[in-house]
Protein backbone atom coordinates (compact mmCIF):
# COMPACT_ATOMS: atom_id res chain seq x y z
CA UNK A 1 0.00 0.00 0.00
CA UNK A 2 1.10 3.45 -0.42
CA UNK A 3 1.25 6.29 1.25
CA UNK A 4 -1.06 8.53 -1.80
CA UNK A 5 -4.19 5.39 -1.13
CA UNK A 6 -4.16 6.45 2.34
CA UNK A 7 -3.21 10.69 2.26
CA UNK A 8 -5.82 12.91 3.23
CA UNK A 9 -6.19 15.66 -0.22
CA UNK A 10 -8.00 18.35 1.28
CA UNK A 11 -5.08 19.80 3.40
CA UNK A 12 -5.84 23.06 5.72
CA UNK A 13 -3.13 25.73 5.02
CA UNK A 14 -2.60 29.34 5.46
CA UNK A 15 0.05 31.96 4.09
CA UNK A 16 3.47 32.90 5.76
CA UNK A 17 1.66 36.51 6.57
CA UNK A 18 -1.06 34.79 8.85
CA UNK A 19 -1.26 35.77 12.39
CA UNK A 20 -0.32 33.55 15.21
CA UNK A 21 -4.05 34.30 16.05
CA UNK A 22 -5.66 33.58 13.22
CA UNK A 23 -3.57 30.37 13.19
CA UNK A 24 -4.85 29.73 16.39
CA UNK A 25 -8.51 30.50 15.09
CA UNK A 26 -7.81 27.82 12.18
CA UNK A 27 -6.81 25.17 13.79
CA UNK A 28 -9.28 25.48 16.97
CA UNK A 29 -12.34 25.45 14.13
CA UNK A 30 -10.75 22.67 12.16
CA UNK A 31 -9.88 20.61 15.44
CA UNK A 32 -6.27 19.75 14.31
CA UNK A 33 -2.92 20.89 16.02
CA UNK A 34 -0.68 21.58 13.61
CA UNK A 35 -0.81 24.14 10.37
CA UNK A 36 0.90 23.59 6.96
CA UNK A 37 2.56 26.62 5.74
CA UNK A 38 2.47 27.49 1.90
CA UNK A 39 3.24 30.18 -0.63
CA UNK A 40 2.56 29.59 -4.12
CA UNK A 41 1.25 25.73 -3.44
CA UNK A 42 4.48 25.00 -1.91
CA UNK A 43 4.86 23.85 1.06
CA UNK A 44 6.96 26.67 3.59
CA UNK A 45 6.59 25.22 6.68
CA UNK A 46 4.42 24.03 9.73
CA UNK A 47 3.22 25.90 12.80
CA UNK A 48 1.88 23.97 15.73
CA UNK A 49 -0.51 25.15 18.60
CA UNK A 50 2.24 24.55 20.72
CA UNK A 51 4.57 26.96 18.88
CA UNK A 52 1.93 29.47 19.31
CA UNK A 53 1.85 28.93 23.09
CA UNK A 54 5.69 28.94 23.32
CA UNK A 55 7.29 31.08 20.66
CA UNK A 56 4.45 33.69 21.06
CA UNK A 57 2.46 33.56 24.20
CA UNK A 58 4.92 32.31 26.65
CA UNK A 59 6.83 34.98 25.55
CA UNK A 60 4.77 38.16 25.81
CA UNK A 61 4.57 38.99 22.23
CA UNK A 62 1.64 40.14 20.47
CA UNK A 63 -0.11 37.30 18.74
CA UNK A 64 -2.14 39.74 16.67
CA UNK A 65 1.04 41.03 15.11
CA UNK A 66 3.49 38.05 15.30
CA UNK A 67 3.12 35.82 11.83
CA UNK A 68 3.68 32.19 11.57
CA UNK A 69 6.38 33.15 9.19
CA UNK A 70 8.56 34.01 12.48
CA UNK A 71 7.62 31.23 14.58
CA UNK A 72 7.24 28.53 12.51
CA UNK A 73 9.44 24.79 11.47
CA UNK A 74 11.01 25.87 8.26
CA UNK A 75 12.68 21.92 7.25
CA UNK A 76 9.96 20.15 7.42
CA UNK A 77 9.96 16.51 7.09
CA UNK A 78 7.93 15.20 3.66
CA UNK A 79 7.35 11.62 1.65
CA UNK A 80 6.53 11.42 -1.50
CA UNK A 81 3.16 10.17 -2.30
CA UNK A 82 4.58 6.69 -4.44
CA UNK A 83 6.47 5.96 -0.71
CA UNK A 84 5.61 2.75 0.92
CA UNK A 85 2.92 3.20 3.73
CA UNK A 86 5.35 1.28 6.29
CA UNK A 87 8.23 2.68 4.79
CA UNK A 88 6.60 6.59 5.82
CA UNK A 89 5.56 5.24 9.39
CA UNK A 90 9.25 4.29 9.64
CA UNK A 91 9.88 8.08 8.88
CA UNK A 92 7.84 9.00 11.43
CA UNK A 93 9.15 7.08 14.07
CA UNK A 94 12.69 7.97 13.25
CA UNK A 95 12.19 11.56 13.55
CA UNK A 96 9.15 11.23 16.48
CA UNK A 97 6.65 13.10 14.45
CA UNK A 98 2.62 11.72 13.65
CA UNK A 99 2.16 13.78 10.73
CA UNK A 100 3.94 14.22 7.17
CA UNK A 101 3.16 16.23 4.49
CA UNK A 102 3.29 14.46 1.09
CA UNK A 103 4.86 16.21 -1.82
CA UNK A 104 5.09 15.76 -5.82
CA UNK A 105 7.12 17.76 -8.01
CA UNK A 106 7.33 20.39 -5.12
CA UNK A 107 4.02 20.80 -4.60
CA UNK A 108 2.09 20.13 -1.37
CA UNK A 109 -0.56 17.26 -2.38
CA UNK A 110 -1.79 15.66 0.91
CA UNK A 111 -1.07 14.84 4.04
CA UNK A 112 -0.29 11.27 6.06
CA UNK A 113 -0.93 11.07 10.21
CA UNK A 114 -0.16 8.51 11.69
CA UNK A 115 -3.97 7.99 12.66
CA UNK A 116 -3.79 7.04 8.97
CA UNK A 117 -1.34 4.52 8.86
CA UNK A 118 -2.68 3.04 11.96
CA UNK A 119 -6.18 2.16 10.35
CA UNK A 120 -4.83 1.44 7.29
CA UNK A 121 -2.04 -0.98 8.37
CA UNK A 122 -2.60 -2.25 11.62
CA UNK A 123 0.25 -4.35 11.80
CA UNK A 124 2.24 -1.37 12.51
CA UNK A 125 0.35 0.30 15.27
CA UNK A 126 2.31 -0.79 18.23
CA UNK A 127 5.61 0.86 16.73
CA UNK A 128 3.34 3.98 16.22
CA UNK A 129 1.70 3.72 19.45
CA UNK A 130 5.40 3.76 21.07
CA UNK A 131 6.45 6.30 19.44
CA UNK A 132 3.16 8.58 20.32
CA UNK A 133 3.66 7.68 24.00
CA UNK A 134 7.81 8.86 23.77
CA UNK A 135 6.71 11.95 22.18
CA UNK A 136 4.52 12.49 25.20
CA UNK A 137 7.68 12.30 27.72
CA UNK A 138 10.43 14.07 25.49
CA UNK A 139 11.08 17.05 23.82
CA UNK A 140 8.41 17.61 21.10
CA UNK A 141 9.15 17.98 17.20
CA UNK A 142 7.31 19.85 14.63
CA UNK A 143 5.63 17.55 13.33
Amino acid sequence: MLVKDIMVQSVVTAPRKTTAVEAAKIMSEKGIGSLLIVEDEKLAGLVTDRDILTKVVAKGKDIHQTSVDEIMAKEVIYVKPDLDVEDAANVMIENGIKKLPVIENETLVGIVTATDIIAAQPKIMDEIGAMVLLSKRSKPIAG
